[in-house]
Formats: structure tokens, C-alpha cells, sequence
């Protein structure tokens, strides 16, 4: 497995140069390669434990580093990245393959010294028992056994209690679901679980929703004839409640206002029966070609996709029914799909809110009397959540909770469905 580590170090090390989606840098390279399905297998493994793992990897090189002081160019720093990984992590792989292979790589290194000193580290590693650095508190230790930055585990513990807290880290790391929504416009459900099954792909459908389905074995799922057909698109759980939450009927005018890739405004227009307007937005002309060509595969003809900025009013917008903002958010309740976000500087999401906060002002003048506004994102921060959605009512006198209790706000976390961590907050404007 020589070629597929040294692949997987060059991938880590072009995500740490030039700041990619890892997803889309994992995806796109695996579909351009010509490795088998277990060689796939074996680098998306090893790419994303070793992405999830970074802090505490890191962690245990300063740790057995005898200058810590020096730094590592990206390069060497993923050959030991990726060695500490498998010999922590990865029973599957022996200890002396896990050595021998990482100090190969070293030798692509410049620098002579790399193939002592990544031997070196790794059996130091070893013969310490791959024992992970010593801690002073319960924060320390949380964030180097769950690779969560000391920040994001202080902030969590704050806003959630300690079991919640713990219940969010252990749920940041491993595989996330891969979940569909059945289109119930083309054939019926049993006829595209079995088109799936004879495909290979397993499944379990969902307790709480009739056209949710768990798919496992699913490889390129978007290959798949039943995908190709139009019969389901791909939507995480929590998504798929946040459109329940919306109860679109048929007939109505719906705004999705920040919809690409466009998920929920396909949820939408199947709950509808395709039966009124749904009108989705996108501030980027590429994101618009998305939605249009999901809604197109999936036979959705009420739907219309166009380019707009959530945070400025349109005065060719529609008076709405019901209308979705799906915030741009700081994306901490789909870490585990994405565990760069973790990682990066929490100034960045200072913004956010003020960002979140405007785009729920322009949202409300699209909002029939008596209409709705759902408000939600893929985060657990009360920042961007319960208190935007409070600034909003104590602001806006004409709308109130659609619900009598604090049912009205829902913070959704993994442990809960299986899902995607998700907020959804519904509200209703004064007739």
C-alpha cells in the first residue's frame, strides 16, 4: 500500500497549501485515479481520520519531538501524520508496516535526516505505548482525545452541560450517514429501494419519515440508475425535518432564499406534489446551475432557480406563504463530514451573526400576513441560533413563535437521530 499512502500525503498536503473542501479535493482526485474500490477505501480512511485527528497528531509530535522548536514542512509533518494514525488508530494495519512504509516515504523528503527522524518518532511512539501526551484539566484532555480545539470544547460545555458536550465531540468523529430523500413523484418507494438493492446498495429506512432512507455500500451513489432517474436526491435526516418543519402545501409560493445545492427546495417541491411555486435563490450563478439541474433530474417543474442576495430586498420577489432561510452558518454541526472547519480561526465566524441577522430582516418583508419563516443552519452555537432568532422577535413586533412554547426552536445534535447537528426555528407573521 506504498502508492496509496504516499497518495494520500501529497492529497493532505495540497488541502494545507491551498485551503481546499476536502471533500471535494478527496472526491474529485479518487474519480480521476485508477485505484481499485479497497485502495479507495484504504486512502479515504486514512485521508479523513488522519484530517479528523490533525490537533491530536500534532499534539503527539510536539510531544516526541527533541526540537520541537523545528518546524516540519507539510510534507514530512503528513508522513508522520499519517504513520502516528495507523499505528494509533488503524488496528488493520501492523505496527512495523505502519513504521517501515511512513519512513519510505520519508526518503522523497529533501532533507536526509527525514527517514532517521520519522523512524525514530513513530517507535518512540510505540515503545511509550501510544500513550497520548499528558494533560492539566478536563479541557485540555478533552480536546487532545477528541481533536476539538480547546475553544470549540470551552464553548460547547458552556452552552450544552458536559454530557451534551461529550455527546457532540464523540459524534464529530467517524463516518457521518449518507441518508436520501425518496422523490415520491416517480414510482413508489419499494420499487426504487429495490432498484437500489439490485445495485448493491443496503439500506434502513427512517422511523420518522416516510421517504427517508439510510444508505450504506453506496460507493458513487449519484451512479446508481435509480439516481439517474430522478427517484431520490441525497439529504441528510435533519435537512428533511427542517422542510417538515416548513409544511409546504400544494398551491403555495415558497422563497428557499438560500438553497444551493438545493436539497430542501427539492424536499419542497416533492411535499408539494409539484403543485405551486417554488423560487430559489443563490448569490453565485454556478450554485444556481445546481439547483436547476437537481430540480430537472428530479422532474420538478414548479421550482425556479435565479440568482439574489438574501441580505438585500428584491422588490420582484413574490409575497410568500412560507419562507425558508437557510443561514450561512459556521457549519459546526456537520464537522465529522467536514473536519476542517474545526480547525479553523473562530474570529471568522464573529461576523456571522450580524450576516444571519440581516438576512432574516429582508427575509420577513417576502412574508405573507399570517405566513411563516423558518429559520435554520447546520450549527450548534447559540450565537448563531437562538439568539439571532430572539434579536429577531424583540425587533420585529408582527411576528411571533408559530408555537405556543419553546417548541418553536429546535437545536438538533447527532445523538438525537443520527443526523447532522441543525438548528430550525418557525415562526409566524402577525395577520
Amino acid at each position: 500500500m506504498g502508492n496509496t499512502r504516499w497518495y494520500t500525503v501529497r492529497l493532505l498536503t495540497k488541502l494545507d497549501e491551498n485551503n481546499s473542501y476536502s471533500n471535494i479535493l478527496l472526491d474529485e482526485s479518487l474519480s480521476r485515479s485508477d485505484f481499485d474500490k479497497r485502495d479507495k477505501k484504504f486512502i479515504s480512511a486514512l485521508f479523513y481520520g488522519v484530517l479528523e485527528r490533525r490537533l491530536t497528531l500534532d499534539s503527539i509530535i510536539t510531544d516526541l519531538s527533541k526540537n520541537p522548536k523545528n518546524k516540519l514542512n507539510y510534507t514530512l509533518r503528513n508522513i508522520l501524520r499519517c504513520g502516528l494514525y495507523q499505528l494509533k488508530y488503524m488496528d488493520s494495519v501492523p505496527d512495523n508496516a505502519a513504521v517501515d512504509e511512513s519512513v519510505e516515504l520519508a526518503k522523497k523528503c529533501r532533507n536526509p535526516a527525514s527517514a532517521g527522524f520519522t523512524n525514530g518518532l513513530l517507535r518512540e511512539f510505540i515503545r511509550r505505548e501510544k500513550a497520548l501526551p499528558k494533560t492539566n484539566n478536563e479541557i485540555d484532555r478533552l480536546s487532545l482525545e477528541y481533536s476539538c480545539p480547546k475553544w470549540l470544547v470551552a464553548k460547547w460545555m458552556n452552552e450544552c452541560g458536559k454530557d451534551k458536550c461529550l455527546s457532540l465531540l464523540e459524534t464529530s468523529l467517524g463516518q457521518a450517514p449518507t441518508t436520501i430523500k425518496i422523490n415520491n413523484l416517480i414510482g413508489g418507494v419499494g420499487e426504487t429501494l429495490d432498484m437500489l438493492l439490485a445495485e448493491g446498495v443496503t439500506f434502513e429506512r427512517s422511523k420518522m419519515l416516510e421517504y427517508a432512507v439510510n444508505v450504506a455500500n453506496a460507493g458513487a451513489i449519484e451512479k446508481t440508475e435509480a439516481y439517474k432517474q430522478g427517484r431520490f436526491h441525497v439529504q441528510d435526516l435533519a435537512s428533511q425535518l427542517c422542510c417538515k418543519t416548513l409544511d409546504p402545501q400544494p398551491g403555495e409560493t415558497i422563497l428557499d432564499l438560500c438553497s444551493a445545492p438545493g436539497g430542501k427546495t427539492f424536499t419542497i417541491a416533492e411535499m408539494m406534489n409539484n403543485d405551486g411555486r417554488v423560487l430559489a435563490f443563490d448569490l453565485h450563478p454556478n450554485r444556481v446551475k445546481l439547483i436547476r439541474s437537481g430540480a430537472e433530474r428530479l422532474g420538478l417543474t414548479c421550482v425556479r432557480a435565479d440568482v439574489n442576495n438574501a441580505k438585500v430586498f428584491n422588490p420582484n420577489l413574490p409575497l410568500a406563504d412560507r419562507v425558508l432561510v437557510d443561514a450561512p452558518c459556521s457549519g459546526l454541526g456537520v464537522i465529522r463530514r467536514k473536519p476542517e472547519i474545526k480547525y479553523k480561526d473562530p474570529a471568522e465566524f464573529d461576523r456571522l451573526p450580524v450576516i444571519q441577522a440581516e438576512i432574516l430582516d429582508t427575509a420577513s418583508w417576502y412574508v405573507k400576513e399570517n405566513g411563516l419563516l423558518v429559520y435554520s443552519t447546520c450549527t450548534v452555537s447559540k450565537a448563531e441560533n437562538d439568539e439571532v432568532v430572539k434579536q429577531f422577535l424583540a425587533s420585529h413586533e408582527d411576528f411571533e413563535p408559530a408555537d405556543s412554547n419553546d417548541a418553536f426552536m429546535q437545536t438538533i445534535t447527532p445523538d438525537m437521530y443520527g443526523s447532522d447537528g441543525f438548528f430550525i426555528a418557525k415562526l409566524r407573521r402577525r395577520g
